[in-house]
């Protein structure tokens, strides 16, 4: 066995990958800035399994993630589990080399209903042309103004565990 196999051999039996490794700090902070659809898990109820489902989301680096949801229709029990559990966990990946994937468990530390048109704005911009963006939160936070029933509602994680992988 030479010298490089013997290297690998050593990390495998160490239970380390050569190929895959955890994200440094930076990187996790970069990734989480590029434009990515998100997954938002959420704990079930009444025996079914957890609420798993895409979302927008902003990040602020070594800050809080944010996201909105609709707060009607289908997805009102995604809003319900999450005021009720407080706790989510929310997945970013990255299908093409190099291959990443970066889950952040955290607690929702703040609930906006109705959100500011900023709040939602910081998020859409990510996803949307800017003034696509602009409008679409300038229309939902004066849809909300004027409406008891607002038809969003904007949440603020604090990252308490961060679980990555690249390879």
């Amino acid at each position: 066995m030479d010298q490089t196999s013997a290297e690998i051999q050593r990390m495998l039996d160490l239970g380390n990958s050569p190929v895959a490794r955890e994200l440094t700090e930076q990187e996790r902070d970069e990734f989480l800035s590029e434009r990515q659809l998100a997954v938002l898990g959420v704990a079930g109820e009444d025996g079914r399994p957890p609420l798993v489902t895409p979302i927008w989301y902003a990040y602020e680096p070594g800050g809080h993630i944010t996201f909105y949801t609709g707060v009607r229709r289908i997805r009102v029990r995604k809003t319900r589990l999450i005021k009720q559990h407080r706790r989510v966990s929310i997945l970013v990946q990255r299908h093409a080399q190099p291959y990443r994937h970066l889950t952040v468990e955290g607690a929702i530390v703040r609930i906006d209903e109705p959100p500011k048109a900023e709040q939602v704005f910081a998020v859409a911009r990510r996803y949307l042309p800017e003034d696509i963006a602009r409008e679409f939160a300038e229309t939902e936070a004066a849809r909300a103004a004027g409406d008891a029933n607002p038809t969003l509602v904007h949440f603020t994680v604090q990252p308490e565990r961060w679980l990555s992988m690249t390879y």
